[in-house]
């Protein structure tokens, strides 16, 4: 629990693991990257958490993940599809979350030395409506097919496709996202 908990260095099995916000954001990056094997995301991955990579691959990933969860348990849901769709990118938005962090909290995220990756996700939530990243993060979020206002609806849309983040798949993967739309 953040509020009481020393936040963690080492995974639940004892593993030293690197613990700094900005492991976590190439990691992110890394699995978002298309061009990279998933054979040597993992590879990637273990190297960057992990100062020593263990014997045991199978719980030092399952230990990562539990890291970049924050120690939150997965969440499991009907409309994962649609919960899982990205609403900011540290690539793309990387000024947005930047100028936010020194607006609100005052924290140079360029120049910090060091901040826990739970912290820094507690803080990026916490982010208020007065943020930019977070007005955008709004309207990439909102579900057209709840609105049932004409022109609010035509208002998000054009605002959706305005802030829409690039779509980053791959030929292979818009053509199962496309066959799998007929199923």
């Amino acid at each position: 629990m953040l509020l009481l908990d020393k936040l963690p260095s080492y995974t639940p099995s004892g593993l030293k693991i690197r613990n700094d916000f900005r492991e976590s954001i190439k990691f992110e990056l890394l699995m978002q990257d298309n061009r990279i094997e998933d054979t040597d995301k993992i590879a990637i991955a273990l190297n960057l958490y992990y100062y020593e990579v263990p014997y045991n691959i199978e719980k030092a990933i399952e230990e990562m993940l539990w890291f970049y969860r924050c120690g939150k348990e997965l969440k499991t849901s009907q409309n994962t599809e649609r919960e899982n769709k990205q609403i900011y990118s540290y690539e793309f938005d990387d000024e947005l979350i930047y100028s936010a962090f020194k607006d609100q909290y005052n924290i140079d995220l360029n120049s910090i030395h060091f901040l826990h990756w739970w912290k820094f996700k507690a803080l990026f939530e916490g982010l208020k409506e007065d943020n930019k990243i977070v007005e955008i993060m709004g309207y990439r979020a909102v579900d057209l097919s709840k609105i049932k206002d004409k022109d609010e609806k035509a208002r998000y849309k054009k605002l959706k496709k305005v802030y829409a983040l690039p779509d980053m798949r791959t030929q292979e993967q818009k053509e199962a996202d496309f066959g799998r739309a007929f199923w």
